[in-house]
């Protein structure tokens, strides 16, 4: 009997590390933010990890409105990005994201299957249905409704998908001796004609070893989870509980299953941020560190969250208990999150931390964190996985220059010794990593939105 083990991806595209300070962190150069010598060394730190994929984000906007202090969150150009590190490595794989609203399907697909060929078949695109304002104005645009946004993601991703099979998985003779290069009718157009993008094709791109990309969504929300479950292999998710993780999980599960798909085939990862040290004590200060820019934006929205009003000369001071009293009873209507953020400040409270250290211990952090040493990590870890909630992680390292090692050299051995994530690649595609049905064009148990594409017809029935 096999036994279940994690996947575990990590976010690699922004600055210096996921913390608000990372850039300034002892040792960091600031400019290694456009320095790729220095991204490779990541990635490959990565994969001695044997992690399953490096996912990179793209708004493409700058969240933080205070550019004058914080380095841009987003990865330069997540392609150039891909395709760089993928030479450079060997087995792990890449998860791209790119909007469907402000790119248009035929360059996605080129661009993507380009990179998951060079790869050898460790490609993904996250398919983001950018609906920021900010994103709309770089690209001059309006907002779309949610229903245009995914209405449009729906079909690109068909079309997508559409385009990859356009070259068919057999059609590459390249016979020299009888001049056949590919067989008659093997690529051909697609004509797709859908509402929001349309294509004729083909794309003159033959399929990799893992015959086209991967599909992952990172999205929130039910348009989002609806899409997962439609189209996804993988979703990367956002939850502040293992109950929150587990709500999303099913709710993707029920939306695979309404699709026609089976639900075991779509992979539910949660956000993970660590930090780790020799000792707790030093575990804390390191993370401290990294979020002192944001101590005065935090202390009165922990003060609101505790009831006690709070100012930088609070920061080393313990609350008593009857300072910040009781936790009061969450508001139903409130977002998962926001209840989450409240029970965590008033336990670490309740346990005797200082302001200082129940700020670094992640209260305002948008993923769950463990702030300590190596075996407190791995034991979130395992609580999480076990309890059936999620298939992973993805990983927010803090600062990248030494966190990544930190991670792979003191809490991977302990999760395999636990039995509890591989000790080597068990193949070499990212459809493999990730336990992927195989797939090559349009997964046509699904219901398509578009014109039916009869030229791929020759695909009916192939998984």
């Amino acid at each position: 009997m096999t036994v279940k083990q994690m996947i575990l991806g990590m976010e690699l595209g922004n600055l210096s590390g996921t913390q608000p300070d990372s850039w300034r962190a002892p040792g960091v150069d600031p400019v290694e933010y456009l320095d790729y010598d220095t991204r490779i060394r990541y990635a490959q730190a990565a994969e001695r990890g044997k992690l399953q994929f490096l996912f990179f984000p793209n708004g493409p906007y700058h969240e933080v409105k205070d550019f004058e202090h914080y380095g841009p969150d987003m990865t330069p150009d997540v392609m150039i990005h891909m395709a760089i590190l993928a030479r450079a490595t060997d087995r792990i794989g890449f998860v791209a994201s790119a909007s469907t609203t402000y790119n248009h399907p035929y360059s996605l697909a080129q661009q993507l299957k380009t990179v998951d060929y060079i790869s050898h078949g460790r490609a993904a695109w996250n398919a983001v249905a950018s609906g920021y304002p900010d994103v709309a104005a770089n690209y001059g645009s309006e907002v779309l409704s949610g229903e245009d946004r995914y209405g449009r993601a729906r079909e690109s991703i068909e079309l997508v998908q559409s385009l990859w099979a356009s070259w068919g998985r057999e059609a590459w003779v390249h016979d020299q001796e009888t001049g056949e290069y590919t067989r008659p009718g093997e690529v051909a157009p697609v004509s797709f004609e859908g509402k929001y993008v349309n294509s004729r094709g083909p794309l003159y791109i033959p399929p990799s070893e893992q015959g086209q990309p991967v599909i992952v969504q990172s999205g929130l929300g039910d348009n989002s989870f609806a899409l997962a479950g439609r189209y996804a292999d993988l979703a990367v998710g956002l939850a502040s509980s293992i109950e929150e993780a587990g709500a999303c999980r099913e709710t993707i599960r029920r939306y695979a299953a309404e699709a026609g798909r089976d639900p075991d085939e779509v992979k539910y990862v949660a956000g993970f941020s660590p930090t780790i040290g020799p000792t707790k004590r030093e575990a804390l200060d390191r993370r401290a560190s990294l979020v002192a820019s944001r101590l005065p934006q935090w202390l009165p929205q922990l003060g609101e969250l505790l009831g006690v009003p709070l100012s930088m000369a609070d920061l080393d001071r313990v609350l008593q208990p009857s300072e910040f009293g009781a936790l009061r009873a969450p508001n139903p209507d409130a977002p998962g999150w926001i209840q989450a953020r409240s029970i965590r400040a008033h336990a670490l409270a309740s346990e005797g931390w200082s302001v200082r250290d129940i700020l670094a211990q992640g209260v305002f952090a948008e993923h769950p964190t463990k702030v300590g040493t190596a075996t407190e990590a791995a034991d979130h870890m395992q609580e999480w996985f076990e309890s059936g909630a999620i298939d992973g992680f993805w990983l927010c390292i803090d600062v990248y220059r030494d966190g990544i090692d930190a991670f792979v050299d003191q809490v991977i051995p302990i999760l395999q010794d636990r039995g509890l994530f591989h000790r080597d690649y068990e193949g070499t595609t990212l459809r493999e990593h990730l336990g992927a049905r195989d797939q090559y064009g349009p997964d046509y148990r699904v219901a398509q939105t578009a014109k039916p594409q009869p030229v791929l017809t020759h695909l009916a029935g192939r998984p």
